[in-house]
């Protein structure tokens, strides 16, 4: 393949990068599976045959900590159930191959079932070389960012992955519904309420699925979180807290330039806070204060976003959130809610892998899975089904509002309403 020249951020290497150690998981091995009637009792049948399968391929590990477990959590269409038997999956382009499209979305989609790597979008001719050897790409499946446009003459892509510095979702989410092609963008969604307002037209204009790449919405202990905090099994919820930061060494100096990022660890780190208490509580708060952490280096490396910030979010039924997040500082990954009498945490909270979680009744006995691998298929579900991810890029957009008011309220000192965000939840028990 010809390159056009390196991605406009060659020189910042690295894209989402989690404070926290990856977790590889090993790659399943094929189940194969004879023909069957597409009725509800067949299909029943080849769902539990599926576990069966599974339970004796992943030897020694419970069935939930698998890739396929999610296929026995949900009631999934017969779209899905005719493309796993059929061995059909449909292709996902990544545009950018930082850290995160290299340690966790290329190796999980090793590991899917309705979707694989059909392609690449990357500036570098070096990267674009060795991911098309290890993956086996085909050289029509390699573009760079002039010649991106052209995905859209590619039938092999179904999905295209926006992998790449907050300040360039925008774009890449516009072009990429122009192209037809059904899209996921990672978190944050792009710097500003305006941005994704633009994306989400895009979107509906091209009529294909939008999602944002939230994938701890797809987490056991994330999904017992909800649970517990939305059905109040413990009680109301009275309080949360919420923490997460590590001390940045600049090893991806597009985190720090806030045109390309957007903002700092708020933006980063913070909006895992946010989003944890906003689907453990299943509620909105409607305003929140803030105060940013002092400023360690103001003229080097924080010179244009800021080191940490702390911040509260206040409910309408008096419950509060405290948060904080940070480059400055390693903070404890954590998630917690107390009602009145009980509590319920998770520590670590937001890592690729490793997460625990107990509460006031004992240790939730739940297994750490393949997290992208699960978000991933899961939006090849809605595809193939016509429904909506539990992640739209509506939820982008509320979490990117909830963010800039928290960065208002940090520079005025003042209490910032949210009562006009974007009301968008995910509701355990809703079907999606």
């Amino acid at each position: 393949m010809k390159s056009n020249g390196p991605a406009p951020w060659a020189n910042q290497p690295g894209s989402n990068l989690c404070a926290h150690n990856a977790v590889q998981q090993g790659t399943p091995t094929h189940l194969a599976m004879k023909p069957f009637a597409t009725t509800a009792a067949s299909r029943r049948e080849f769902m539990r045959t599926l576990s069966l399968g599974l339970g004796a391929t992943l030897a020694g590990t419970s069935v939930l900590g698998g890739p396929l477990a999610w296929l026995t959590e949900t009631d999934y269409g017969p779209a899905t159930l005719d493309a796993l038997q059929t061995g059909r999956q449909l292709g996902v382009a990544l545009v950018g191959l930082g850290k995160y499209s290299t340690g966790q979305l290329a190796p999980a989609l090793q590991q899917t079932r309705l979707c694989k790597l059909a392609g690449i979008v990357t500036g570098t001719p070096a990267k674009a070389a060795r991911w098309q050897q290890q993956y086996r790409l085909p050289e029509q499946n390699i573009y760079d960012y002039k010649t991106f446009d052209r995905i859209a003459d590619n039938p092999a892509i179904d999905i295209i992955y926006i992998v790449l510095p907050v300040g360039l979702h925008a774009e890449y989410v516009e072009r990429a519904a122009r192209a037809g092609k059904h899209v996921i963008c990672e978190k944050p969604m792009a710097p500003t309420a305006a941005d994704c307002r633009r994306m989400l037209a895009a979107m509906q204009k091209s009529g294909k699925k939008f999602s944002i790449g939230y994938r701890l919405h797809f987490e056991p202990h994330h999904r017992e979180m909800m649970r517990l905090g939305q059905q109040k099994v413990l009680g109301p919820i009275k309080s949360l807290v919420a923490d997460n930061g590590f001390r940045f060494n600049n090893d991806t100096p597009w985190r720090v330039d806030k045109e390309l990022a957007g903002g700092g660890p708020l933006m980063d780190m913070g909006i895992y806070c946010v989003q944890g208490v906003v689907y453990t509580k299943g509620e909105l708060p409607v305003s929140v204060t803030a105060k940013l952490a002092p400023n360690p280096d103001p003229k080097g490396l924080f010179r244009e976003v800021e080191a940490g910030v702390s911040w509260q979010m206040q409910f309408g039924d008096g419950s509060v959130a405290d948060c904080r997040t940070s480059y400055a500082e390693n903070l404890s990954s954590r998630l917690r809610a107390e009602t009145t009498t009980d509590w319920m945490e998770l520590e670590p909270a937001f890592g690729y892998g490793g997460i625990a979680g107990r509460s006031s009744q004992g240790a939730m006995s739940l297994q750490n899975v393949p997290q992208q691998a699960r978000q991933l298929d899961d939006f090849a579900d809605c595809i193939l089904n016509d429904k909506p991810t539990r992640v739209p890029g509506e939820m982008g957009l509320r979490d990117v509002q909830l963010l800039q008011a928290i960065y208002r309220a940090a520079e005025t000192g003042r209490k910032v309403s949210t009562k006009d965000v974007v009301a968008v939840l995910d509701e355990v028990g809703s079907g999606r």
